[in-house]
């Protein structure tokens, strides 16, 4: 299955489901499944702005999955502004950025520890384990 990497605390906004859309500045037919994974590294002003305890964030692991439904393309910076709420990020410096709309969103009993990729990346493991 596929896994896409995102800087802490974004991963635990998506398993919140405190954010809905995920905004890249590349595009990508993919819909369905994907699993979550929280990198290594850190966006500090998402941490300062959502007073997230950064102790608690787990870092280098898969820790959920989700299904992207859909594809939304931002032209402008008024259609982003509109979906802030579901993206929660600042305007982006370059448009078009597409937000992935994420659904079933599911966070893992047990994160498995994995070195992410850019991009979506294949990853096999159980995840009983």
């Amino acid at each position: 299955m596929k896994a896409l990497s995102m800087k802490q605390p974004v991963p635990e906004l998506i398993l919140n489901k405190r954010k809905t859309i995920e905004t890249r500045t590349w595009k990508s037919d993919f819909r369905g499944e994907f699993y979550i994974h929280a990198s290594n590294n850190l966006m500090q002003g998402f941490i300062d702005k959502f007073s997230i305890d950064e102790s608690k964030l787990i870092k280098g692991a898969i820790v959920g999955k989700a299904s992207i439904i859909d594809m939304k393309v931002y032209n402008t910076v008024e259609d982003f502004k509109l979906d802030s709420h579901k993206h929660l990020m600042d305007i982006p410096n370059k448009l078009p950025t597409y937000g992935y709309i994420l659904d079933n969103i599911k966070r893992l009993d047990n994160p498995i520890k994995l070195k992410g990729k850019l991009n979506f990346f294949e990853v096999d493991f159980d995840e009983g384990k």
